[in-house]
């Protein structure tokens, strides 16, 4: 679940909270519920509580372990900015981000409010770090583009949107501040239809913004029949990757001392 991933636009997952709760239209078929309800009651297994809440510590250590670069998509499984992850513990999670700066860290919420709080205040840092990307999730108008406001509010080095599951047309989107779009449509055997002119009507506004476009998806019930290409054509672009050197062995050890010490 965290060495590799199948989601195109991410290496590896990192869930350092496990579980979440429905906010807006794009949870209604949330993947992550559908596979963690499946091992409720497994004893052992990862997600024996199902899609409960819960905070992992065990966890956190992890990218500082992994010692090739790589993308890694932050609680695939879950919300950082769930109102019931403490301050603190977010804190833990962007102190490794920071100390284990050779990856790239890729957050997505749908809380954009309590994240665009924190990025302003406690977590400057971290929003100010290029090798650290947050992202919001824009499914429609009503709940979607109020969050890309807050998540220019926060002005991160790298901020993003995952227009995903897209829902509806979401007119005209103000790409100011923003570094990335990722665009996909839902799948699954309740999959909610995506219409091609609302996908063109993105990517358009990122070609005349200059954002690096990225199509998921055209999701359905098959999604592998259906695909990923747009007009005849993949779209994998991606904002430009920081480079930092990869610590020794002894170094990386240290940090998780020190890691295990905070």
């Amino acid at each position: 679940m965290s060495v590799s991933s199948k989601i195109e636009w991410t290496d590896s997952t990192w869930n350092p909270v496990r579980g979440c709760s429905k906010v807006s239209p794009g949870c209604k078929h949330c993947y992550a519920e559908t596979l963690a309800e499946r091992f409720r009651g497994v004893k052992g297994h990862p997600f024996e509580f199902g899609f409960d809440l819960r905070l992992v510590p065990e966890k956190l250590g992890d990218p500082i372990r992994w010692s090739t670069p790589r993308r890694i998509f932050v609680n695939s499984m879950s919300d950082l900015f769930h109102e019931e992850v403490p301050d603190d513990f977010i804190e833990k999670v962007c102190r490794v981000m920071l100390a284990a700066n050779w990856h790239t860290y890729q957050i997505l919420t749908k809380r954009a409010e309590r994240m665009s709080r924190l990025l302003r205040t406690k977590f400057k840092a971290a929003a100010a770090s290029s090798h650290i990307w947050w992202g919001v999730s824009v499914e429609n108008r009503r709940h979607g583009l109020p969050r890309i406001d807050l998540l220019r509010k926060a002005n991160p080095a790298v901020g993003f949107l995952s227009v995903e599951p897209l829902i509806e047309d979401l007119g005209k989107v103000d790409l100011s501040g923003v570094r990335w779009v990722i665009v996909g449509g839902e799948s699954g055997p309740r999959a909610r239809p995506l219409d091609e002119s609302w996908v063109r009507s993105v990517h358009r506004q990122c070609l005349k913004a200059k954002v690096p476009f990225f199509f998921k998806q055209w999701g359905g019930v098959r999604k592998a029949e259906t695909g990923r290409e747009l007009d005849g054509r993949t779209y994998d672009e991606f904002p430009v990757v920081s480079s930092n050197p990869v610590p020794s062995s002894g170094s990386r050890a240290t940090l998780l001392q020190t890691l295990d010490a905070a």
